[in-house]
């Protein structure tokens, strides 16, 4: 009984460690730096996106959706209506369920490390989409525009649009400026803010722009959750205590949704008549409300960012890692979450104004009849 016994314990202690070595095999495989799925088409793909308040979010999660569909996947899309607890509990679930692949727009880049770690866990890559998550590793890649670049164009055209002179003291007339940022959330908001300050700071720096609210710190002039209410708000006490008599000249806003807030305040002010007109008033994503906004002479300039490529590009990146193969980036240094150099494929963004809102219609962004 005894001897009987000690076989069937030797027994089970030989499967036992067969199971462990199996087990730290499959570990190795499927827990180290890169993650390598079984390769093929379908599967489930999870799109956790921001919020469906903003129509550019919606269309980049339907065009993503579509694509991926075309690409012989189906698509488990969720908006976390800009709640950060939504988003981590959509994640968990898609995680949960066992979606193949993360496509992850955060409302707050910062948030998301511990379900990230579980994804990494269940060996399910991740793809950064527009935002770039910080704080953790476990992100793939990531796919946006060249967002430094986006806060170069609206500067630029501030730049221009007031014709400011040479880079010297006493040169050229002085103009006042106002300066919007985005979420301070958003790692993005600091690609922006820092493309956008590096044009203008020059001629903060002679006196041929002025701030008089004195509010020229990035931490100054965030906008949560990109808000336009928000920023409505924070325009009526910018007009009220620095302006009286003297006139906005421009208003740096980084975002349309933004842009439409500030409007609403420098009218409630005055500003739109004949006597006063509006400011320069800058933006981004060429919302319809925003582009028909400059066609009837309000809002002065969006940056387009086609994010039907940038869904594009999100989808390729997602089946390369799918399919074993390694995805095209062009950017493998700037983008820094905090623990690792994310590899980044950007888009380049385009400045449109009233004169080329005729490039959205030719790029079929919007109809002719939209935008009338």
């Amino acid at each position: 009984m005894r001897t009987r016994t000690a076989r069937l314990t030797g027994a089970a202690l030989a499967v036992a460690l067969l199971t462990v070595s199996l087990s730290a095999c499959g570990q190795e495989a499927r827990g180290g730096s890169r993650y390598k799925p079984p390769a093929g088409k379908g599967g489930v793909i999870g799109l956790a996106m921001p919020t469906k308040a903003s129509e550019r979010w919606i269309a980049d999660g339907e065009n993503m959706a579509e694509q991926f569909r075309k690409a012989g996947y189906q698509t488990d899309l969720q908006y976390g209506d800009d709640k950060v607890e939504n988003q981590i509990a959509q994640i968990e679930n898609m995680i949960t369920k066992g979606r193949r692949l993360l496509v992850v727009a955060a409302i707050d880049g910062s948030a998301l490390t511990e379900v990230l770690q579980r994804a990494h866990d269940a060996g399910i890559p991740v793809i950064s989409y527009d935002r770039l998550i910080m704080g953790t590793p476990n992100v793939d890649y990531y796919a946006s525009f060249d967002n430094e670049r986006v806060g170069e164009l609206q500067a630029s055209y501030i730049v221009q649009q007031l014709k400011l002179g040479k880079l010297a003291k006493g040169t050229g007339d002085a103009y006042n400026v106002e300066l919007f940022a985005g979420s301070p959330d958003d790692n993005n908001t600091k690609y922006f803010w820092n493309g956008a300050i590096k044009v203008l700071k020059p001629y903060l720096d002679t006196g041929q722009l002025v701030v008089r609210s004195k509010q020229t710190q990035l931490n100054q002039v965030t906008t949560l959750r990109w808000d336009g209410g928000t920023a409505q708000k924070r325009m009526d006490d910018l007009i009220s205590k620095n302006y009286g008599e003297t006139r906005v000249d421009a208003v740096l806003s980084p975002y349309d949704g933004i842009s439409i807030g500030i409007i609403s305040a420098l009218k409630s002010a005055g500003y739109g008549t004949k006597d006063q007109p509006l400011p320069v008033v800058t933006g981004q994503d060429a919302e319809l409300a925003s582009v028909k906004s400059i066609i009837r002479g309000e809002q002065t300039q969006t940056v387009f960012k086609d994010t039907r490529k940038l869904a594009a590009q999100a989808v390729q990146m997602g089946d390369a890692v799918l399919n074993g193969r390694t995805p095209e980036v062009n950017n493998t240094a700037d983008y820094h979450n905090g623990k690792k150099a994310v590899p980044s494929y950007l888009l380049d963004p385009v400045s449109i104004d009233k004169a080329n809102t005729q490039l959205l219609v030719d790029e079929g962004y919007f109809t002719a009849g939209q935008l009338k």
